[in-house]
């Protein structure tokens, strides 16, 4: 994955102009409708599951409000976890396999942002946190997670490197953090503290107008905010374990 299974340039040197032309070359020479699956490797098809299994995750939440079935909750809950199974052997499979693509450094990223952005964010609107603000907070923390991998993408090869090339240090939260948060809302659905049953927990605040108003916002989404604002910053450093 983009922030954990190194599979981003290491260093600024890493790749000279002209290695950077051969790899695009690649796509280039290439003839036929189905000619971008022939330059997939091995890891990067592991990393698609990783999107396969975020998107899954969306349309289970999806199913979830439509039938009210809870099955299709706890699926939704679980697929970002096998996300991040996903997003750890890609890296694996990269070095085990020795190559990596241009494409690859890509897709990383791409599915990032949907098993560990958006499907969180989903999870959350489904459970209860639908008013206006809370809305604004959930597409806010998309964005930021959004930010945050393409600022890793264009600055990783200036984050000071150990003796085996790997970088010391994250600059700012990873996104797979938002997995802690996917813990604490499988937690408020086993003790059913969701829509439909107890509630949210913290209950709502209204901060302009009237109660049931679009000035009306969960608690718990300033959490959020928090959260994004610490993917986004740049002073804060989170030591690689």
């Amino acid at each position: 994955m983009s922030t954990l299974s190194q599979r981003k340039p290491s260093a600024p040197n890493g790749k000279t102009d002209e290695s950077k032309d051969a790899a695009l070359h690649q796509y280039q020479e290439t003839e036929g409708h189905f000619s971008m699956v022939r330059n997939f490797r091995l890891a990067d098809l592991v990393t698609i599951m990783n999107g396969v299994c975020g998107s899954f995750s969306v349309f289970s939440s999806a199913r979830y409000l439509l039938t009210n079935d809870e099955d299709y909750l706890w699926q939704a809950l679980a697929l970002p976890l096998a996300g991040l199974l996903f997003d750890f052997f890609d890296g694996k499979v990269a070095r085990w396999r020795k190559e990596s693509s241009m494409l690859g450094q890509e897709l990383d990223s791409l599915a990032d942002l949907i098993s560990f952005g958006v499907a969180p964010m989903m999870l959350a609107f489904t459970l209860g946190m639908r008013t206006y603000l809370d809305t604004v907070a959930l597409t806010g923390f998309i964005c930021c997670g959004l930010a945050r991998l393409a600022r890793f993408n264009a600055t990783v090869a200036l984050v000071p490197k150990d003796a085996t090339g790997k970088s010391q240090y994250f600059e700012g939260l990873p996104i797979p953090s938002s997995l802690g948060f996917v813990g604490i809302l499988s937690y408020w659905t086993k003790m059913g503290w969701i829509e439909g049953k107890e509630g949210i927990p913290w209950g709502v605040v209204t901060l302009w107008g009237k109660p049931g108003g679009s000035g009306e916002v969960h608690v718990v989404c300033f959490l959020l905010v928090a959260w994004a604002a610490a993917m986004v910053s740049k002073t804060l450093r989170i030591p690689k374990i």
